[in-house]
């Protein structure tokens, strides 16, 4: 298939990039480019089928909820001990949309805060 634009990079700002880069590539095991220090650094999933992720520094800082989030899919275990996972790297709940069957999301901010949601695994949809 070839896409007519496909999505190089999707750009967070930051007001530290590398410490919020250093997060995400945590998050997503993309590999970690660039310094400390510098004002754009870059996460690289060394796929080239699949987006980066930018850090550019910004003089303003965030205010609002973000328009545009992530889904971040735990790619074994479950929900819940991803949230825990993340949680110890730095993020935070924002909102728990988790329901008593078991299903639903939790809100969570990075660093920064920048809003993502965390869904169930493949494991809990019976996809693998």
């Amino acid at each position: 298939m070839t896409f007519l634009n496909p999505v190089r990079h999707i750009t967070f700002d930051a007001d530290d990039p590398y410490a919020v880069a250093e997060f995400w590539s945590h998050v997503t095991g993309y590999k970690l480019l660039d310094a400390p220090g510098d004002d754009e650094v870059l996460i690289d999933p060394e796929q080239p089928e699949v987006p980066g992720l930018l850090f550019i520094r910004v003089p303003d800082g965030k205010t609002v909820k973000n328009r545009v989030h992530l889904d971040i899919q735990p790619p074994r275990g479950t929900r819940d001990a991803g949230v825990e996972r993340l949680a110890a790297l730095g993020a935070r709940i924002v909102s728990d949309r988790r329901t008593e069957d078991g299903l639903g999301w939790v809100v969570m901010a990075d660093p920064e805060g920048n809003e993502f949601c965390v869904e169930r695994s493949a494991e809990e949809r019976g996809l693998v």
